[in-house]
């Protein structure tokens, strides 16, 4: 998906096309989010960004969970690129455990797959809800803000840009009225 499309998405439906995005993939989406929250003309609060992107993240990481615990070990052993992540998956988990729930949102690649994994392996639902839950929090505050900072810095470059072309541009209009000035006083005298 190009970000033009996300672009678009967030300016037609707003909170809903974020929550859906993040439900379903995250990263792209909630940065954009943010960057739109800094720009007046998408209407975007960056606290309601952060909302419905940890709402869609969770919401998208505890249904994978489910759909892991309950056809899961199924799944998994029907293809053997599935079973060969699922092992990296579940290796993983015994050396990082806590830390593998709460940040597996911050790895490409492990977005999508860890949770429906996580679903096959012995971690109670209310341990995975909380870790993930805290994961969730943690990954829209740190992604809304980076958009909203971008969005920010680039603004006041732009700014500064659109400043230094004022200024060029007032430059080179004094530039020229000194040389029409120039010319003229020059036929005036040839003329004499």
């Amino acid at each position: 998906m190009s970000i033009e499309f996300f672009k678009h998405l967030i300016e037609q439906y707003g909170y809903l096309a974020l929550f859906v995005g993040t439900f379903l993939e995250g990263e792209t989406i909630l940065l954009l989010a943010g960057f739109a929250a800094q720009s007046p003309q998408f209407g975007l609060d960056l606290r309601y960004v952060i909302l419905f992107a940890f709402a869609g993240s969770l919401a998208g990481d505890q249904t994978a969970f489910f759909i892991g615990r309950h056809f899961g070990r199924r799944l998994i052993h029907k293809s053997e690129k599935w079973r060969t992540r699922a092992e990296r998956v579940h290796t993983m988990l015994k050396k990082y455990h806590e830390i593998l729930i709460l940040s597996f949102r911050f790895f490409y690649g492990l977005r999508n797959l860890t949770p429906f994994v996580l679903g096959t392996a012995d971690i109670t639902v209310h341990k995975f809800f909380l870790l993930n839950a805290i994961g969730a929090g943690i990954w829209a505050v740190v992604f809304a803000s980076a958009g909203y900072a971008f969005g920010s810095i680039l603004e006041n470059v732009l700014i500064r840009l659109i400043d230094n072309v004022h200024h060029v541009e007032l430059a080179i209009l004094g530039l020229a009225a000194v040389v029409i000035a120039v010319v003229w006083v020059v036929k005036r005298l040839r003329r004499r």
